[in-house]
């Protein structure tokens, strides 16, 4: 068989939390379109019910082209680990320290790999044994390309500190200047964990990846040319880190048909698209903190308010525990009776899950008011929709500055991180006016949509790099 007619064998390394798979198995299905077998390798137990139905819909949606194996990672010592863990960094440090595991599978697959793509937050542990894969491997980078040069750029910033392995709290200074970007990464921004006093496994697992960038053969990024053309050219021109490997821009990444839910979540669907059927065109506001992101009690009543006195009919996704466990505790007894009565009039509330691709796809939605996840913000993009960011936690903070300097969002940076303070609802009201009436926010959208699309489209930049990929695994593989 010729190289060019040499089927590619992509492997697959997820890691937890849907924020982490979702965009993998997108990216999987990206390259099952092209004609490439995946065998996915998957950490189990999963973190979340939600994670292991994802994995089942997308393994039967391509039954000839994907094989599953199941990786089973070593217990960390319960004595080592903290009780208040959050579950999805305690299942990375797992994979990590479990790693050596992972080579056995690969050198049992019938056919060899041609590329091995796994999560960012594995880079360490798969980099030390990356020269025993015997295939070019790369990260896929759940963030924005903002983000990934701050990490870049960590281990540069804590080498210049002339105190020995100084802590990040004190080189991090007030800001951060990367290198080819025009404006600076303020302290403010930088993720919390990694700020803290002490040491903790954010902290570690930042710092020993910044250093190991450089050894990866590319990094895969769910962006692209239109949203974050400043940073993705400094990564690439060399700028943020002398010997980075290449970013490639896949972005957006869109929604496939095997995140279509079951039967049961399709009839919770069904009565809010009804909902917003009823509505007009643009006259929804969309408010949805995230999956993981717990409301917390002190802020539901005032997010309730501004949601009443904005006066936009809106859309509220409510979740008031964390990971996906059952949640006992009503909106109803955090708001009491009336205020409950009064948010039934204006809008629609729900803690179930929400297909929101099709809610954001709604042409009655004018506007998303959320936590700034960057799969959620690339979604919106893909839409049209106007975004006001509330970052809770993490990257948050990174990504609504992206979201801010391309013009399609807003940032309300006075109200800090989500856990810092309650911010009242006038202030909601607000800002949730100021995104609903901007029309050139509303403008800048609609062109970044276009640019979304065409990006991820027939001929667009991501399918050109695919392409350019697939033929660069396939010369290796002749050559070998």
């Amino acid at each position: 068989m010729s190289a060019s007619e040499a089927v590619v064998h992509v492997g697959f390394l997820p890691s937890a939390g849907m924020g982490h798979l979702n965009p993998c198995l997108r990216l999987a299905a990206v390259f099952l379109r092209h004609g490439c077998k995946v065998t996915l390798i998957t950490p189990k137990p999963t973190v979340s019910m939600a994670e292991s139905d994802l994995i089942t819909r997308f393994c039967s949606s391509f039954p000839h082209q994907v094989t599953q194996v199941d990786f089973n990672p070593v217990p960390l010592d319960p004595t080592t680990v903290s009780t208040n863990i959050d579950p999805f960094y305690l299942q990375f440090q797992t994979i990590r320290h479990s790693i050596h595991l992972l080579l056995p599978i690969l050198s049992s697959l019938a056919t060899p790999l041609s590329a091995f793509i796994y999560n960012v937050s594995l880079i360490s542990a798969v980099v030390s044994i990356s020269d025993k894969l015997f295939c070019p491997s790369y990260i896929y980078f759940t963030s924005s390309a903002r983000m990934l040069s701050f990490i870049a750029c960590v281990s540069v910033l804590a080498d210049s500190d002339p105190a020995a392995q100084p802590h990040p709290s004190r080189f991090i200074g007030d800001a951060v200047q990367v290198p080819g970007f025009t404006s600076p990464i303020p302290r403010s921004s930088v993720p919390q964990a990694f700020l803290l006093e002490g040491s903790n496994s954010f902290q570690r697992m930042i710092m020993e990846d910044s250093r190991n960038l450089t050894k990866l053969d590319g990094v895969l990024i769910n962006s692209f040319e239109e949203l974050e053309g400043e940073a993705l050219a400094a990564l690439n021109e060399g700028k943020v880190v002398r010997g980075l490997p290449p970013v490639y821009g896949i972005g957006p990444l869109m929604a496939c048909e095997f995140e279509n839910v079951d039967e049961g979540q399709k009839n919770g669907m069904s009565w809010i698209l009804e909902w917003l059927d009823e509505q007009a065109e643009g006259s929804v506001v969309y408010v949805s903190l995230g999956s993981r992101t717990e409301t917390r009690r002190e802020q539901i009543k005032d997010t309730a308010l501004g949601l009443i006195e904005c006066g936009y009919s809106f859309l509220w996704v409510v979740k008031l525990k964390r990971v996906d466990r059952e949640e006992d505790e009503g909106l109803k007894d955090v708001l009491g009776s009336e205020l409950m009565g009064k948010v039934k009039e204006r809008g629609v509330v729900v803690k179930e899950y929400v297909d929101q691709m099709k809610i954001l796809g709604h042409p009655a939605v004018g506007g998303f008011v959320s936590h700034g996840g960057w799969n959620s913000i690339t979604e919106t993009l893909s839409e049209g929709v106007p975004i006001l960011t509330w970052p809770q936690y993490g990257d948050q903070k990174m990504t609504s500055e992206a979201i801010k300097m391309s013009g399609v969002g807003i940032w309300a940076e006075e109200w800090g991180w989500g856990t810092q303070k309650v911010v009242e609802g006038k202030e909601i009201a607000k800002k949730i006016k100021e995104m609903m009436t901007n029309e050139s926010l509303r403008v800048k959208a609609g062109e970044m949509k276009e640019a979304a699309r065409k990006a991820c489209g027939v001929g667009g930049s991501c399918e050109l790099i695919i392409k350019r990929l697939i033929e660069e695994w396939k010369r290796n593989a002749q050559v070998n």
